[in-house]
């Protein structure tokens, strides 16, 4: 089967069975016309990144409610942001959303750049996502590779040389089939395979619109494709959390650095995370109490183990770092997810 024949039977399939999701424009409402809307594409393409689409509709439909234009989200007050943004995980993303926003209103009239070289130069914004949103927005025949893709491209063309190492080859392979009519569907088409076909587990190649020229089903090796170089196991490392509440109610917080790890988000005062065991810093003098448990969580390199530790606080106390956020300002939802199991810790020891 020739590599016309490929994308033209994908994208029949894609028009039978494309996914439903709210910041998509369907198969027959674009042949009618209907163009998507960029902002929405980089949107979800930005929440997408190492997250589900499960995940993530909930957070879109939000985000897009509260600022339904990037002129809206460009103006919007960093706190608010991150805030709506708090348990999606990956905070660099929602710092480089609003980086990203402010540029397209401050550099390009509040328009985003239709080519993938423009796109580039935006925050936040790399190879896989400026291929996403110049194909899917504005319909150029880029070659969007992500996790989906990989594992298709190694299973049609059985591809036994693991990742990360055979990204190129993957992406020649992908780049020989993107077509140059409707390259937006195309590459949608190709994601949903990967996701509801063409699965890391168990795929369903009775059904597959690439049954017949996929090598891996005829070689038989679909199953372990595609291979990947085994990752080194995550370090643990340890700290303290210290949450502490004034006599008016009022808690004791503050905002993290931005560059690093939760960057720019409200949470609890801690110590630094080290391998080793944490020195005690806490923010104020007071009679701190260790709460029975921990909190466990995992980050993208290593997992973190916290001790907690509450105390009461006089109407006088005057912290050496953070500041007091009134009762009513206070927000659970608003924090880190690592920093709302402490919270939840502390609420039900």
């Amino acid at each position: 089967m020739g590599a016309t024949a490929l994308p033209r039977d994908l994208l029949d399939w894609y028009d039978r069975h494309a996914r439903v999701m709210p910041w998509r424009v369907s198969p027959a409402d674009r042949q009618a016309g209907i163009a998507p809307d960029p902002y929405r594409v980089w949107m979800s393409e930005i929440m997408l990144q190492q997250t589900t689409v499960a995940a993530v509709k909930d957070y879109f439909e939000r985000f897009v409610r509260r600022w339904p234009t990037v002129r809206d989200l460009a103006g919007a007050e960093d706190a608010a942001v991150m805030g709506e943004w708090a348990g999606l995980g990956y905070y660099a993303r929602a710092r480089n959303l609003l980086k990203c926003a402010r540029a397209v209103v401050n550099d390009h009239g509040g328009a985003f750049p239709d080519t993938y070289e423009t796109l580039l130069t935006l925050p936040g914004i790399g190879p896989y996502t400026a291929a996403a949103i110049a194909s899917i927005a504005f319909d150029q025949a880029e070659t969007v590779l992500d996790g989906n893709v990989e594992r298709v491209m190694a299973r049609l063309f059985d591809i036994h040389a693991p990742l990360p190492g055979s990204k190129p080859e993957l992406k020649a392979r992908a780049l020989e089939l993107t077509p140059h009519e409707r390259p937006g569907d195309y590459a949608q088409a190709v994601m949903d395979l990967g996701a509801t076909i063409c699965t890391p587990r168990n795929p369903a190649c009775g059904i597959c619109p690439w049954r017949t020229p996929c090598a891996a089903r005829i070689a038989g090796t679909a199953s372990e494709l595609p291979k990947k170089t085994p990752k080194k196991a995550k370090p643990t490392r340890f700290g303290i959390v210290y949450l502490a509440r004034r006599s008016d109610g009022a808690w004791l917080v503050e905002t993290r650095p931005e560059k690093g790890l939760l960057g720019g988000m409200m949470g609890w005062p801690s110590t630094d995370w080290h391998e080793g065991a944490p020195t005690d810093q806490p923010p104020c003098p007071a009679k701190w109490q260790v709460l029975p448990g921990e909190v466990r969580h995992t980050f993208t390199h290593f997992h973190l183990i916290l001790t907690v530790k509450t105390a009461a606080l006089g109407a006088d106390s005057d912290p050496g770092r953070g500041f007091f956020l009134d009762k009513h300002a206070f927000r659970p939802s608003d924090l880190p997810t690592v920093m709302r199991k402490a919270f939840d810790l502390a609420r039900n020891p």
